[in-house]
């Protein structure tokens, strides 16, 4: 009896690199390990969307468009090229208007793309039916998504197989076009059991011929048996990653499975030897970049604060790099209440992010003392609707703390009628920052990826990549301070003066010298004393309000800062006088540091 053939994306490239390396790595670095893939027989790849978008513009340089150009000449005009959408989310963060959501189909068919993936976090079919249209209408294969998860212990109410089978229901009654189906755990947390039945009901349902791909993640360290179970269930497509950027936070790797199912009824068709052939190449190309710890971990407790593996490592670096990697554990646990309380939206991009951003927030300020807006405007229903209704006190604190009041209006309709949303608000930005001819790849950067977009195409080119650092040789001892002389005169007397730290020779006898306040040090009554104010936290300075001898108001803001991708107002606290400001755009701050001092 022939074995079953399994279709295999290899997802190295695309979740593999969000998953380990936030997205953070040059298209130069990884082509020989693509080549090598596809010189291995490898026929379908993920190779952009998702985070991997963003992060080319805001860390790498460089356009994704261009890179998306790369790899198809690469690979050739035959292999399928798939890429990662959020919805009406498109590529962002944020919901997008129609006209977005459909440039985002033409655009990425024109640059490459066979099939886009196409999910949203809350499972809100009504998100899926107009990007699947654009999908299909742009000439791609659109792979419709049910996402999963487990929810936390001691929760119920959605992300059970009769959920996920009315979630399909809707799909189907939608009318939306669609190749395959995909269902889409990001956090590696969706128990075999689960995943079984729900495909089992799936395949059963849609018949044998519509594909059904399973994807998954080895942070829980369950993928070998969640894949198991989606095969035996009748599932006919896998994503697979090579090492290095495989298991821990990102899918198990094709070797593994392949031996997970020697002596099985299932074939990856594959030639293993030469996938592992392709993976010491691409170790080889990998070897300059830094991997953290958590990159490569199975994270047990992982189920009650279900973070995805293209979110964890994300969140991570960018706590290392405001300073306060130290929080991760008290963030990662107070992630579980945002969960409970939040309506169970699926964590993955971006409602992920918004649990992370709200649990940093509790740990960071106090708990709902501040509500990150994202999370917010997503219980409040901007985003959509939740699985299930958010905890009536959230919705009432997200309202009042944002001034919002809750919403059931379809997103697109509320995002079309933005007039700062869309690409007439984004060539108008354009136009402002001296771009007055853009290119359909300019416009639709300007509406996804905001002001830093914007900085791109204006010539901005930062680098974030994190690359292993040379060990540096010890530095050499400091010399000893070379004593300083002076020939002073004083009242028509001269003097031999040598300093020489913490002593003072004058005319050859040596003198101890000390240092004390002068005498009054307190000013004099009536005279205003300068006070400073402190950052609340770490991160960037992104726009300073306030300038030296301005009045301000107690509340006032007084600088903006982004951290952990929140824009944060820091506002005074008291009436008073600027009297000087401390920071600039751009500057890395630490929190405590100084940012603006203030006179009554």
């Amino acid at each position: 009896m022939a074995r079953k053939r399994i279709g295999v994306m290899n997802t190295a490239f695309r979740d593999g690199f969000q998953s380990c390396l936030g997205a953070r790595v040059f298209w130069k670095d990884y082509r020989p390990a693509v080549e090598a893939a596809v010189a291995a027989g490898v026929r379908h790849f993920e190779f952009g969307g998702g985070a991997m978008f963003q992060s080319a513009f805001f860390y790498c340089g460089t356009s994704a468009f261009d890179v998306m150009d790369g790899f198809r000449e690469v690979v050739g005009p035959d292999v399928t090229l798939q890429t990662l959408a959020r919805g009406i989310n498109v590529v962002g963060l944020e919901s997008q208007p129609s006209d977005v959501i459909d440039l985002h189909a033409r655009l990425f068919h024109r640059h490459g793309t066979s099939v886009i993936r196409n999910f949203d976090a809350l499972n809100d079919v009504g998100n899926l039916v107009f990007s699947g249209e654009c999908i299909h209408r742009a000439g791609l294969k659109h792979e419709v998504v049910i996402t999963m998860m487990a929810l936390p212990p001691g929760c119920t109410g959605a992300h059970d197989p009769g959920f996920y089978l009315r979630t399909l229901e809707s799909i189907l009654e939608s009318g939306v076009p669609f190749d395959s189906v995909c269902f889409k755990d990001a956090s590696g947390t969706t128990t075999p059991r689960v995943v079984h039945d729900t495909i089992r009901a799936a395949r059963l349902r849609l018949g044998p011929d519509v594909p059904i791909r399973m994807h998954t993640h080895e942070t829980a360290g369950t993928s070998v048996l969640v894949y198991q179970a989606a095969l035996d269930a009748g599932a006919d497509g896998l994503d697979l990653s090579m090492a290095p950027m495989s298991g821990g936070t990102c899918q198990p790797d094709i070797l593994t499975l392949w031996h997970a199912l020697r002596g099985t009824d299932y074939d990856l068709g594959l030639d293993i030897d030469r996938i592992a052939e392709a993976e010491a190449v691409f170790k080889e190309c990998m070897a300059p970049y830094d991997l953290f710890p958590e990159d490569r971990l199975v994270e047990p407790r992982i189920p009650w604060s279900p973070m995805p593996g293209g979110a964890l490592t994300a969140n991570t670096q960018m706590l290392r790099d405001n300073g306060i990697l130290d929080k991760y554990p008290a963030i990662i646990q107070a992630m579980t209440e945002t969960v409970r309380r939040g309506g169970f939206g699926t964590s993955v991009t971006p409602v992920s992010q918004f649990y992370f951003q709200q649990a940093f927030n509790n740990v960071m300020f106090g708990p709902w003392e501040r509500i990150a807006d994202g999370y917010g405007r997503m219980v409040l229903g901007y985003f959509g609707r939740p699985p299930c209704p958010p905890d009536p006190e959230i919705v009432r604190i997200c309202s009042e703390k944002l001034g919002l009041p809750p919403t059931a209006e379809d997103p697109r309709t509320l995002d079309d009628a933005n007039p700062s949303k869309g690409l007439a608000a984004a060539r108008q930005a354009l136009a402002e920052a001296g771009l007055s001819s853009p290119s359909e790849e300019d416009l639709f950067v300007a509406a996804t990826c905001g002001p830093k977009g914007i900085a791109f195409l204006r010539g901005a080119r930062p680098i974030g990549v994190r690359l292993k650092q040379p060990v540096a040789p010890a530095p050499e001892p400091p010399a000893p301070p070379t004593p300083r002389t002076w020939r002073v005169s004083v009242s028509g007397q001269a003097y031999d003066v040598s300093i020489d730290g913490d002593s003072a020779t004058v005319n050859g006898r040596r003198y101890e010298v000390t240092a004390s306040p002068s005498a009054g040090g307190e000013p004099p009554s009536g005279v205003a004393t300068a006070t400073s104010v402190p950052s609340p936290l770490p991160g960037t300075i992104v726009k300073v309000m306030v300038e030296g001898g301005q009045r301000i108001a107690a509340g006032e803001v007084l600088v903006i800062i982004e951290a952990m991708k929140m824009q944060t107002e820091v506002r005074a606290r008291t009436p008073g006088v600027v009297s000087r400001v401390l920071v600039r755009p751009g500057d890395q701050i630490r929190a405590g540091q100084p940012i603006v001092a203030m006179a009554a």
